[in-house]
Formats: C-alpha cells, structure tokens, sequence
C-alpha cells in the first residue's frame, strides 16, 4: 500500500513531527510505502512530490489547522484526522484504512 500524507499542528512544531514519524514508523512496520509532508511554522517540509502523488493508494490528512495544497490530491481517496490522532494510535488508524 502507498500512503502519502501532510501533517500539521496549531504551533507547526512538536506534534507535526511527532505524527509524521509514527506514521512513517507503522508505515515501514507494514511494508508499506509512506511519504509524509510537513507543514508548520518553518514552513513546508519534507514536500510530496508530483510521483509520490500519483502512486498513492490513499491520501491521510493529520491536521487541527487548514492545510495548503490539498487541491494536488484531487482524484484520490482522502482522509483527514486530527493530528493526535497519529501520534497515538496511528496502527490502528492505518489498519482501518487498509481495511477500506
């Protein structure tokens, strides 16, 4: 499964970080391609590129503020979560969307 995703906190710091490396921790647990895009308050980092987009399965949104760019997803399946979401339980947020 290929996930791409973008994730965002209120401070654009800690919890940004912190989602984005269990996601990416899951994602390798899984044998799972994930590429995560942070946006916060040094702006956006780690920035999805337009192949990463394209072999996505799926789009995660992880997010308690609006998120610029979402427009480049247009066509594939998106979920959106609040950004604690991820940082606690994001096994089982993933086992989910495989299941769907």
């Amino acid at each position: 499964m290929n996930i791409v995703g973008i994730t965002s906190c209120t401070c654009g710091i800690a919890h940004t970080y912190m989602a984005r490396e269990k996601l990416l921790e899951t994602g390798e647990k899984f044998g799972w391609s994930v590429k995560i895009e942070t946006q916060g308050s040094g702006g956006v980092e780690f920035a999805l590129t337009d192949e990463d987009i394209n072999a996505a399965d799926c789009v995660l949104i992880a997010s308690d503020v609006a998120v610029s760019g979402t427009e480049r997803f247009k066509g594939k399946p998106m979920v959106k979560v609040p950004v604690a979401t991820e940082s606690k339980t994001p096994e089982n947020h993933l086992r989910k969307i495989e299941e769907k």
